[in-house]
């Protein structure tokens, strides 16, 4: 399976330069209701992901917190607390879902490192969801009606008594 099935296309991610400032993060993450967000450069490398923790940190570090000071808050100054690292378009799908077990999205960059957009770990698990309720619906037919091959193998279902 290729993760290209999962991917949410960068054309549909809200994200953030890192030249934006502290405001300009908040506003965002606001108004999309994140509450983490790639971070990219002008280039649209994949740069790290900063997230409400981040930016509440950076805020009890400087206590006198206002908007008009939060305008001239570069995102580069702001410490991470955990670096949400990138996969590249051909990771197996087993790390994908690894990594999106410690993070809401896993980023994603081409082979030039530019970001292409996000696997979430919702997307994930609606998949898998999906793959168990056919599995689970399968499986109960089988239980219920014999399958072609049973009657088949054992020839004609009248007169086979495994199957009345």
């Amino acid at each position: 399976m290729n993760i290209l099935f999962f991917l949410t296309p960068k054309s549909d991610v809200a994200f953030l330069y890192e030249d934006f400032t502290l405001r300009q993060a908040l506003e965002k993450m606001e108004h999309r209701k994140y509450s983490a967000i790639p971070v990219l450069n002008r280039e649209g490398e994949y740069i790290d992901t900063i997230t409400e923790g981040d930016i509440l940190w950076e805020i009890v570090r400087k206590h006198d917190f206002n908007m008009a000071k939060a305008e001239k808050v570069p995102l580069t100054e702001i410490k991470r607390r955990m670096r949400v690292e990138p996969v590249s378009i051909d990771v197996k799908i087993e790390d994908l879902m690894l990594k999106s077990m410690e993070q809401n999205f896993v980023p994603v960059i081409d082979d030039k490192k530019k970001f292409i957009g996000i696997v979430t770990r919702k997307d994930i698990l609606q998949y898998c969801f999906e793959k168990l309720d056919r599995c689970d619906r399968q499986m109960s037919k089988e239980a219920i009606e014999p399958s072609i091959c049973q009657i088949t193998k054992y020839g004609n279902s009248a007169n086979d008594k495994r199957l009345q």
